[in-house]
Parts: structure tokens; sequence; C-alpha cells
């Protein structure tokens, strides 16, 4: 017989998906931050810039098995129930967040496919999604570093508002996206 009663908890897939995908976008941030390290065209900068890409494209693959899982279980309630208006804003958040791990990886690999070079994926070579076009490369950039900035506002309020919700207002919004027994 299946339970009527809501989950308290995410399933723990979706909690392994939210919190790995935590660390591989801080390693996606902190790879490209720290490229400047190294001088241009170096090996570790090459490499850092690899790296980048690669993670950055784990992310876009992981994003929609998160989709499915999302779409395909229901979302454990918030208790006690939050005014519609913080509901609709964090959908808003995640819909922003959702583009973000999708759109973000997607320039990458338009970028590389524009610019002509190769497209790394952990010992694979993808194929280019565009043809070379330099022009269209440095504009892809250009809106990919752009909207890169605005990913750390991004995943700097989804965990303030986690928080917020966890100290201020009580709530058990953070304690659903945390592993349980």
């Amino acid at each position: 017989m299946v339970s009527s009663t809501p989950a308290p908890h995410y399933a723990r897939l979706s909690i392994a998906l939210h919190w790995l995908m935590l660390v591989l976008l801080a390693a996606v941030y902190a790879l490209i931050e720290l490229r400047g390290l190294f001088p241009k065209d170096s090996a570790e900068r090459n490499l850092m810039k690899d790296l980048h890409f690669m993670l950055g494209l784990s992310v876009f693959v992981l994003v929609w098995l998160r989709l499915a899982m999302r779409l395909s279980r229901p979302t454990p309630p918030i208790l006690p129930k939050p005014p519609a208006w913080q509901t609709g804003l964090a959908h808003l958040m995640h819909l922003a967040l959702y583009l973000l791990m999708i759109g973000m990886p997607l320039a990458g690999w338009l970028i590389l496919s524009a610019a002509d070079k190769p497209v790394p994926f952990f010992g694979l070579e993808l194929p280019h999604l565009i043809g070379p076009n330099p022009d269209q490369a440095k504009f892809i950039k250009g809106w990919h570093e752009r909207v890169g900035s605005w990913g750390y506002w991004l995943i700097g309020l989804h965990a303030l508002a986690g928080l917020y919700h966890h100290y201020v207002v009580r709530d058990n919004t953070l304690l659903r996206m945390l592993p349980y027994k």
C-alpha cells in the first residue's frame, strides 16, 4: 500500500545530486578564477580551462537527471507553509538556477565550437555544435562571462534563502535537502 502522506525529505538521489552539483559548480568557478595564476598558454592554465569545461559539461549532463527527478516525484512540503509570494520567488530562483546549469555549459560548448577548438569531455572529443566563427565565439564568450558573474549572486541568494529559512523562519526548507537516515 502506498502512503498518501508526502515524504519529509527529497529522494536520496535528488539530495545526492543537489550536493554533488554544488561541489561541481564550486570547482567550475574556482578553476576559471584560479587559471589567472598561470601564464597564458601554459600547460597548467590550459588544464584548468579544460577541467572548467569538462566539469561544466558534467553539470549539464546531471541537471537533466535532476529535472527528471524533480518532475517525477512530489516536492516535500515546507512546514509551516510559507506565504505565496515566497513560494513564487523560490520557483523563480529554481528556474534561474536550472537555466544557469543548462545555459552556461551549452554556451561553453558553443564558444569552443565557434572558436574551432577541441571540445574535450574526459577523454572524448565532442562534436562542434556550430561552424567556426570567431566573431560569434567572442560574442557568446562575453555573455558566458556576464551570466557567469550573475551565477555567483544566484547561488549565493539560494544558499542565503536556505539559511534564512532554517535559522530565522525555522521551517523545514533546508532540512528537506539534507541527507537523512
